[in-house]
């Protein structure tokens, strides 16, 4: 078989072989038929046997794919971990009880809380964990109020949508695996939008506080459930007990800030940084070997899974640069789509970044889309980096509004809340959200 071969005079075979690959993928994935791993793994082997490629060959493309993306695995593997012993010896429980205490009975208070809460506690990059540690602290307090506990729902998935830019969270690590760039590097230029995002998130919590507060007075509060004085429901769990290190405390988070002065800094690769910083807070909280080991035990699922993930993209990518199909599907999209569209391409993908949560997951949109994307503007010369946060930051306030997110059902599920309710009452606003932080990347040239 020729893959260059010509179909109507404009399409190549290649280029449909490649739209067949990446289209059955985000499909599969969308209807959550089969799993990322599976997904990125199998159709485009198919797809490179189709195209008449020879194992050899195959094997070949896949080799350079993975080495495209060890690092990036690397890092997210021990950088899960890490955080995850952090989380077990309590670093973040203090200062959450703190802000959750001293916001009160006061509903504009609380509504910052909420926010500034949601981002402390998704500092890990782990959806789960941040609701598992902010909606039994909060929902009582929300309910004791009469506020409306969609209002908290908004509120932390927008700031865990803020700090899931680090480099460690999920898109900046994915879009850094498809373009074979250290994730440092795609996050230090983003530092500036997340500053702005966060205090833009704490304006937006003391007005929606304000209407709260109005809606409250006019005697639309939400219903209580129980008279019984409000308690932070923070506490540590009696079983993880004995994991925390509260005389530790100021200890952890000397390293914890270390770790994160040496990834701005970039003065090693953030992979070794993330192991030698795990190997300090094992030793530290744990100096058993036996509980070192289950600590590893425990968080390593997570860990592996994200790991498989990036891996498993790497051989996608491999396949899809090696046999040429991701040059040749830009190259034919560039002869179909108008010249007045191509060059803004990224602009306008990112643009509807967030809405495009609700129909692709996040694999789908970062190892499919994103490429694509590339590649057709890049043929009137936009920087690949001007692409990346584009659609990053068009596209990552949305995480948690997405139906295939595992993380927001367990939010959802926690607070006793509607997909379907969250999605009326926060989509508009979120998607506002998203679009000032694009207009904010505009003029400090992260998206010239």
């Amino acid at each position: 078989m020729n893959p260059e071969i010509v179909v109507s005079g404009v399409v190549s075979m290649l280029t449909l072989i490649g739209l067949l690959t990446v289209l059955t993928i985000v499909l599969l994935l969308v209807l959550r038929k089969v799993t990322p791993i599976v997904g990125l793994t199998l159709i485009p082997f198919c797809g490179a046997v189709l195209a008449g490629f020879g194992f050899d060959e195959i094997g070949a493309f896949f080799t350079t794919g993975l080495g495209s993306v060890v690092q990036v695995a690397t890092m997210f593997i021990f950088a899960i971990i890490f955080f995850g012993v952090l989380q077990d010896a309590g670093l973040f429980n203090p200062l959450v009880r703190f802000l959750v205490k001293i916001s009160g009975g006061n509903v504009i208070s609380v509504a910052i809380g909420t926010a500034i809460v949601g981002m402390l506690a998704h500092l890990d990059g782990a959806g789960a964990t941040t609701f598992l540690l902010t909606i039994p602290a909060l929902l009582p307090l929300y309910k004791r109020l009469g506020m409306n506990p969609y209002l908290m729902m908004m509120l932390l998935a927008t700031g865990a949508g803020i700090l899931n830019l680090m480099p460690w969270a999920g898109p900046v690590g994915r879009a850094a695996a498809v373009f074979e760039m250290d994730p440092i590097d795609v996050w230090q230029p983003l530092i500036p939008v997340q500053a702005v995002g966060a205090v833009l998130l704490v304006v937006f919590a003391g007005l929606f506080g304000i209407r709260e507060k109005r809606r409250i007075a006019k005697g639309g509060g939400m219903p209580v459930e129980d008279d019984s004085p409000y308690e932070p429901a923070v506490d540590t769990a009696p079983e993880d007990a004995e994991l925390v290190r509260p005389k530790l405390l100021w200890l952890n988070f000397v390293v914890f800030l270390a770790v994160l002065t040496s990834l701005v800094t970039g003065i090693l690769p953030s992979a070794y940084i993330f192991m030698l910083g795990l190997g300090v807070v094992l030793l530290l909280n744990y100096p058993s070997v036996t509980m070192q080991m289950e600590r590893i035990k425990a968080h390593a699922p997570n860990a592996l899974l994200m790991g498989a993930i990036i891996l498993s993209a790497g051989s996608l990518l491999g396949i899809l640069n090696g046999t040429g199909m991701l040059r040749s599907i830009a190259e034919d999209m560039v002869l179909i789509l108008p010249d007045s569209v191509i060059p803004h391409l990224h602009l306008i993908i990112g643009v509807f970044g967030l809405p495009l949560d609700l129909l692709l997951s996040t694999d789908a949109y970062y190892f499919a889309l994103l490429p694509i994307v590339e590649q057709i503007v890049a043929t009137h010369d936009v920087p690949t980096t001007s692409t990346i946060y584009a659609l990053i930051i068009g596209n990552v306030i949305g995480t948690f509004l997405s139906p295939f997110s595992p993380a927001l059902w367990l939010g959802l599920g926690l607070a006793g809340l509607e997909i379907g309710k969250h999605l009326r009452y926060s989509f508009i606003w979120m998607w506002i959200f998203s679009l000032i932080l694009m207009a904010f990347a505009i003029p400090i040239g992260l998206i010239p």
